[in-house]
């Protein structure tokens, strides 16, 4: 059992009388824009699961994750709330040049409801702001414009692209239903592997509906209808400060010699960064 209370008054949504679309898309727009997409455990070295019921007990203690803690989360609180709820194997390309396919690097969602599938995802990382149609089209949400259509690379799915300015290129998703429990392997490998993009940048993001916030290492971006506006951030303290007061981050379990040691990492590698021309 997870803590739907406890999870709802994070999200600051009352439970809802039966699982309509009002309220599925008033879940998503909260958890998208209160929970945070966020990788701090891998670098504070603190190892964490899967499972449903911790993501959610993460998420009550004021943490958020990546996307199979947070739509491993999500589609547990749905399922609760009484939503039709299918987990799907799916893959997210960085770039224009990667591989297109459902690898198995994301956990994507579908709800089934009032006769139509509705795309459902809070994991990825500055992307949708509320449920999308399993329809092919173009769709505007904020300063947005994200495209659906039914994924070549996998037969029976779909494909989901990002806006040029999102930080990724497309994510492809499986028709098949499976278990959280299938991506355990993959998510070793992306929180322990020197290769993960994971492991080798500390990220926070939040989408609003106007836009997304990002925190790479030292640089906080903030992308909007206008641009993007950028700064680098030079010390702990107001580092620390845009992890609780952007990100919504609760890090009152890190105690001073594990935020000294998180900046040092932190500042040392965007040094390295500038160093190597940002590259």
């Amino acid at each position: 059992m997870i803590n739907v209370d406890g999870y709802l008054a994070v999200l600051g949504v009352a439970r809802p009388a039966a699982p309509t679309a009002e309220a599925l898309w008033a879940l998503h727009r909260a958890q998208v824009e209160r929970v945070a997409y966020e990788n701090l455990d891998i670098h504070l070295g603190r190892p964490t699961g899967i499972a449903a019921e911790e993501s959610v007990a993460r998420i009550v203690r004021g943490r958020g994750g990546y996307c199979f803690h947070l739509n491993g989360a999500f589609s547990a609180l749905l399922t609760a709330l009484g939503y039709d709820v299918t987990l799907h194997r799916a893959g997210v390309q960085g770039t224009p040049e990667d591989t297109a396919g459902a690898g198995g690097d994301h956990l994507a969602l579908t709800v089934r409801l009032d006769g139509e599938r509705w795309l459902v995802d809070t994991g990825l990382a500055g992307g949708m702001h509320e449920p999308l149609p399993l329809r092919e089209g173009s769709y505007t949400q904020g300063p947005f414009t994200y495209a659906m259509a039914p994924s070549v690379a996998v037969p029976g799915g779909w494909r989901f692209t990002h806006d040029p300015r999102g930080a990724f290129t497309a994510m492809d998703f499986a028709p098949d239903p499976v278990e959280l429990s299938s991506f355990a392997a993959e998510h070793v490998r992306l929180s322990t592997s020197p290769e993960s993009g994971f492991v080798r940048v500390l990220t926070a993001q939040l989408r609003g509906a106007k836009g997304v916030d990002v925190l790479r290492g030292c640089v906080l971006r903030r992308i909007h209808a206008g641009g993007t506006d950028e700064r680098t951030i030079d010390s702990a303290d107001d580092w620390y400060d845009v992890l609780a007061g952007v990100f919504r981050l609760n890090l009152t379990d890190v105690d001073d010699p594990a935020r000294a040691e998180l900046w040092h990492r932190v500042r040392t590698a965007h040094q390295e960064w500038e160093a190597a021309g940002r590259q």
